[in-house]
Order: C-alpha cells, then structure tokens, then sequence
C-alpha cells in the first residue's frame, strides 16, 4: 500500500491473476479431474518378448507408471511359464484406405487404420486378457504436398500407438487372473 491506502496496480494485477487461477484449480478439481498417477497391475513382474515399436512402448510405459518390473531378455520357455504375467503380441499392422474422391478423381480424404493383436497370460495356461485386437481410425485429408502429407500420416500413426499403449494399460490394469478352463 502507498500513503494514500490504495494498493498500486501491479499488485492488484498480480493478485487477480493469482485468483484467477486458484478460482479455475478449484473448478478443475471440482469436476473430478485429476492428472494420470501411477498404474497399478495385478502382477509384479511381466515378460515382454516381442521386439515391435509398440512393445517397446508399452515397456517403457509400465516400467515409467508402474512398480511392476519389465523383463525384456529372451526368456526361456521355462522363465514364461515361471513369470507372473506374459504381454504376447499376436499381430500389428497399419493400412491406409480412401474414403472420398474429388471429381477429377483423385482422393480427397484417407482413413488410416493401426490394429493390435494381443494377449496377457500367466504362462500356465491362465489368461489376465484373452486374445483381442484393438483397432483405432483415423480420417486424414489429402494434401497435394507429399511430403506434408507423409508427415502428418506419421504423426498420425505415432499418436494412435501412444493411444494404443494407453488402452492396453488401462485394459491391464482391469485385469483379473481367469484360470484355464479344461
């Protein structure tokens, strides 16, 4: 405060700043919202085998979100049937269809597809998930500069993996251990 009692105009701007976002803290929170925290999965140690970019990160992601411990060595037969739980990837592939053509004929809009094929078993012939695939589409128009458009595909098909990846953690997470059924 000056002598004349007023609060100079910096500190009033900075104080309302501050309200501001205390004022959208609490309406956040408020609706339930809450950042990604750790994941927590039913086992404590899991055998990744495959080598594909999605395995890969989807190692890296319960090694950096979880205190679940990834085992990425080549396992012998009797280390899977040993391991808490077993991530097996059954297929992956991407594909690239047109949706529209403009009238002199030539595509105007793509749909790319990225499908994910896998399982997660105990290794004894318990199964956490049972075999699935996971598909996730994604409209993209075409650009007559080509390499714009590759770029953008990429993008677009690392993102739906980072999508995947999260899918298949939230479905890990909801697992429960389902026993073979003779």
């Amino acid at each position: 405060m000056n002598r004349s009692g007023a609060i100079p105009a910096r500190f009033a701007s900075a104080m309302r700043g501050w309200l501001a976002v205390s004022g959208l803290m609490v309406l956040v929170s408020a609706c339930g919202f809450q950042l990604r925290g750790t994941v927590t999965l039913p086992f404590e140690a899991i055998v990744i085998e495959s080598r594909a970019v999605i395995a890969n990160e989807l190692a890296r992601a319960v090694e950096l979100g979880s205190s679940t411990q990834v085992r990425r060595d080549a396992p012998t037969p009797d280390d899977v049937r040993a391991a808490p739980a077993v991530f097996e990837l059954l297929s992956e592939g991407q594909d690239k269809a047109i949706l529209s053509l403009n009238t002199s004929g030539r595509p105007r809009e793509y749909q790319l597809r990225y499908r994910v094929g896998f399982r997660v078993h105990d290794g004894r012939g318990g199964e956490y998930i049972a075999p699935i695939t996971l598909i996730l589409r994604r409209d993209l128009p075409f650009n007559d500069q080509l390499l714009a458009s590759q770029s953008e595909e990429a993008l677009l098909y690392r993102d739906m993996r980072a999508d995947l990846v999260q899918q298949i953690l939230r479905r890990m997470q909801a697992s429960r251990l389902r026993p073979r059924e003779d």
